[in-house]
């Protein structure tokens, strides 16, 4: 009897001790990148509390760990989150609520999208955004000859595609009080309603603000179309208080779960704020960067250049504030522990802020300032970015979509140094990439196509748009994650999978590694998983 129940205790102590350890979601037979230093392939990930707690075989997780929630991925590809390091994210939500006027192949088409939104939107300002000239046949700014007949009592304002244009019936300059005296800096009023860069904030401000509601949609239309996108973390490039504020409530009450990276806006209201209390993070959110706007954009001209464009006699775009400003804002947010990102698309501008970058970081180079865009950037301070610490914050699909007329612009000669992301990456080491969407799509598989590829969706150019600028696909995936990750000081937290970092996965069904390039926009997104939930699954009927 005693041996009975000794054998029988023995038992149960084996068991215990060879017991399985416990974990909420185990993803097993996949091909997992997890992007870390050595760049490593396994084939199974366990996750617990939000966290990745291994990664390895298959028979080393399904060994040692269990769980209720077990996925076999059947070879599906796994990958950290697909970070957005640039975008638009509120605002993107808040596009959806307008009329959207991408792939206008005309004015006409322009205007007849907006006489449709307007059937089913009958009161208040007619917003919307999209157009672009260089896509019509006439490639030439429209007038608002048409919008004042059909809206004369209505104020109609419709942004151009990159944000830094906008085309104003006569009842929305009215409300600016615009008239054909009236002149700003940095930025144009032009005959037949066109209004660039700062001339744009004339009528802005009269725009009645959304209101909370419609905010809340917005956010929540955005992370729902991002999920299935992939992208667990975004980079909102210019936030005011109360929409971070917003924002902060909504993940604490658990209905947004989008991990938000904040850039603030320049504005007074933000700094007011922040320069007393610093930066702020949660899990979820993340204060410590502020966005600077150091030009205009080049397919409305405002970039600001060293030489004339070569399109435009005698013109060279805007820098859309004086020297002293960025100087004194940037010393102030070094001190409180912010990092200052700057919105540069002309060599002028780019030249300009990498000056003041080295003036203000003094050699410092932990600060991790970023220059946002560095489109066009001169010959001679491509390696500047690496001696003064400046991280490059890129766009590849800016590049596919300006390739068609860039080279009007800037000439043969300047176009050679324009979305040159391989010799930025030869500089710094490592690139950020991102969409800068609303402006472009949202698909961070359109990000890694572009930036690898160089090529549009049917092929064009044969060869790819200067291909020696092509990233690799190994450093493609690294900008879209772990860069992306450190550009934001949060590479111990995310952006590769690893044990004690955030369970933020995107689970592909091909390897993007290895698909063949014309079909990898076209890849499957199975699961976004966000703090180990699954926040996104397709429907694979």
């Amino acid at each position: 009897m005693r041996y009975v129940l000794f054998a029988g205790v023995l038992g149960i102590l084996l068991a215990s001790c060879s017991s399985k350890k416990p974990a909420d979601l185990i993803l097993h037979h996949g091909v997992i990148y997890t992007v870390d230093s050595a760049f490593s392939v396994h084939e199974a990930v366990a996750i617990m509390g939000g966290k990745i707690i291994a990664s390895g075989s298959n028979e080393e997780i399904l060994d040692n760990f269990e769980s209720f929630t077990e996925k076999d991925l059947n070879g599906a590809a796994v990958y950290p989150g697909f970070i957005d390091a640039h975008c638009h994210f509120l605002n993107y939500g808040l596009s959806l609520q307008r009329v959207d006027l991408k792939g206008t192949a005309s004015f006409n088409e322009v205007i007849a999208r907006v006489v449709e939104f307007a059937k089913t939107h009958p009161n208040g300002w007619l917003l919307g955004r999209g157009w672009d000239q260089n896509d019509w046949e006439v490639k030439e700014f429209p007038v608002n000859d048409t919008l004042n007949i059909l809206f004369p009592d209505r104020p109609v304002f419709i942004r151009r595609i990159d944000g830094h244009a906008a085309l104003a019936n006569k009842k929305a300059l009215e409300a600016g009080g615009i008239t054909e005296n009236t002149k700003v800096a940095g930025g144009e009023i032009l005959k037949g309603g066109v209004l660039t860069d700062n001339a744009m904030d004339l009528v802005e401000k009269f725009i009645p603000p959304p209101g909370a509601e419609q905010l809340r949609k917005a956010l929540l239309d955005a992370q729902s179309n991002c999920f299935a996108a992939g992208l667990t973390t975004v980079d909102d490039a210019g936030l005011m208080k109360d929409e971070t504020d917003l924002i902060d409530a909504m993940h604490k009450n658990g209905t947004l779960k989008m991990r938000v990276y904040a850039m603030m806006s320049d504005s007074s209201v933000n700094y007011e704020h922040f320069l007393k209390t610093g930066p702020y993070k949660t899990e979820r959110l993340n204060i410590r960067s502020f966005k600077f706007y150091g030009d205009g954009a080049l397919g409305s001209r405002g970039a600001c250049l060293l030489h004339p464009y070569s399109d435009l006699t005698g013109h060279h775009g805007f820098i859309l504030r004086t020297y002293e400003h960025y100087d004194m804002y940037a010393h102030q947010l070094l001190e409180k522990g912010f990092q200052v990102n700057t919105h540069c698309i002309g060599d002028s501008a780019n030249r300009m802020i990498l000056d003041l970058y080295n003036h203000v970081l003094g050699g410092n180079k932990t600060a991790r300032f970023r220059i946002e865009h560095c489109q066009v950037v001169n010959g001679s301070d491509f390696a500047r970015f690496g001696s003064f610490g400046v991280i490059p914050s890129i766009q590849p699909t800016h590049a596919t979509s300006d390739m068609y007329w860039a080279g009007d612009r800037l000439g043969p000669e300047r176009v050679k140094f324009a979305y040159a992301y391989n010799d930025l990456l030869k500089s710094f080491g490592k690139v950020a990439l991102g969409t800068d969407f609303p402006i472009e799509n949202i698909y961070p598989l359109e990000t890694f196509y572009a930036a690898v590829v160089r090529k549009d969706k049917k092929g064009w150019p044969e060869g790819g748009f200067q291909s020696g600028n092509a990233l690799s696909r190994e450093n493609a995936l690294k900008g879209m994650t772990i860069w992306a990750a450190y550009a934001n000081f949060e590479e111990q937290e995310k952006g590769s999978i690893e044990t004690g970092k955030f369970a933020d996965l995107v689970v592909l069904e091909r390897d993007l590694m290895k698909e063949p390039e014309e079909s990898i926009t076209g890849i499957p997104i199975l699961f976004t998983i966000v703090n180990g939930e699954i926040v996104y699954a397709r429907d694979r009927k």
